[in-house]
């Protein structure tokens, strides 16, 4: 049986889960980045101009950790501002990603495997954070320590992004598309045992 913190942002019971407020300021930083971010990726790609991209990347990662910031601070986490983060980190690494692959048809390979983990593997495993009374994955370790340390603690959401984009800004694709496949273990893992965790509790 799950256990939950007092101290930790839960909905307590499911006749008043509630998903919102979504008029919050996290979510309007989410907005903004998304929208910034895959437009300057799109122009990239139809001017073919690396520079653009890499702006286009840097907003979407700034971004990306300001809403989840200012969340935190201002204590506005909702699991719609939740889910919103999900669904516009895929649009922005979709965009980005193909524009990184048009201009430098090297990474393919390691783009391919990425994408696929992360547009599929990693959305479904974010997004099983609804099957529990829990804000966002932020706080799965009231459900699953190890799935959360491996996923979304500050050292698992780094290893499982940094390590691949690191390696490709260093032009080691070789070592970029290694850590990929690694990633993809570790999503497979992960969501194996979210799969016994879901029966296990009848959910």
């Amino acid at each position: 049986m799950v256990t939950l913190s007092p101290a930790t942002p839960v909905l307590a019971s499911a006749p008043t889960l509630r998903v919102g407020p979504f008029a919050t300021l996290p979510n309007l930083v989410t907005l903004v980045r998304t929208v910034t971010a895959v437009t300057l990726g799109v122009l990239a790609e139809a001017t073919s101009s690396l520079t653009l991209a890499v702006v286009a990347y840097a907003i979407f990662w700034m971004g990306d950790l300001l809403d989840g910031w200012s969340a935190r601070r201002l204590r506005q986490e909702t699991r719609a501002g939740a889910v919103f983060d999900i669904v516009s980190d895929r649009a922005c690494v979709a965009v980005l990603c193909a524009g990184l692959v048009s201009m430098v048809p090297g990474v393919t390979p390691v783009a391919l495997v990425f994408l696929l983990s992360f547009m599929v593997l990693d959305a479904m495993l974010s997004l099983s954070f609804l099957c529990w009374p829990v804000v966002s994955p932020n706080y799965f370790h009231v459900v699953d320590r190890r799935v959360w340390q491996l996923n979304w603690s500050p050292a698992g959401k780094a290893a499982n992004s940094a390590g691949v984009i690191g390696a490709v800004a260093l032009g080691l694709n070789g070592v970029a598309l290694v850590v990929a496949l690694l990633v993809v273990a570790v999503k497979l893992w992960s969501s194996v045992r979210v799969v016994h965790l879901i029966e296990a509790h009848g959910l």
